[in-house]
């Protein structure tokens, strides 16, 4: 009898072992599919911020500005938009033109960062302040060259290399 209810015993605690294992083994599937849900939703959160943070650059940059868009070597211009940002420039130009002519018509043009000052009775020219000048121009027009040029590589950019298609 003894033995008997040895070996009811061992087949109970065998029986108890093998419930064990299969809860264990559900148990970590779960987890497994917990931990792949969450991967995917923060993949897809990664995903999303980088498209809007590429969207957002493209607003932001200095091609958008004068309308010009290109994604996936597709260049599209605004020509609204590109209009509307020269006439703004071409309005801030002939406001200045406008003023300076009105100076010289009346025989008086003064620019003192540039150190020049004239009238219709003697030209004065600060050469230290013409030189400073000159030169705060050509850094101006070399940052200016330097825009430019980023403009045309941005745009070359994105038209020779469109976004590898191989990925998806």
């Amino acid at each position: 009898m003894r033995q008997l209810m040895s070996v009811i015993a061992l087949i109970v605690a065998l029986n108890g072992c093998q419930d064990a294992k299969e809860k264990q083994a559900e148990h970590d599937a779960e987890v497994a599919q917990e931990a792949r849900e969450q991967l995917l939703k923060e993949l897809k959160e990664k995903e999303l911020e980088e498209q809007k943070a590429q969207e957002e650059a493209q607003k932001n940059s200095k091609l958008s500005k004068i309308g010009i868009t290109a994604d996936q070597g597709v260049i599209t211009i605004d020509t609204n938009k590109t209009q509307g940002f020269f006439k703004h420039i071409g309005k801030q130009i002939d406001t200045k033109m406008k003023e300076i002519n009105e100076d010289l018509e009346d025989g008086i043009f003064r620019h003192e960062e540039a150190g020049i000052e004239f009238n219709n009775t003697h030209i004065n020219i600060d050469l230290n302040q013409t030189k400073s000048f000159l030169d705060e121009w050509s850094r101006r027009m070399e940052g200016f060259v330097r825009e430019f040029d980023e403009m045309a590589k941005e745009l070359e950019e994105k038209t020779d290399n469109p976004p590898d298609q191989s990925d998806e």
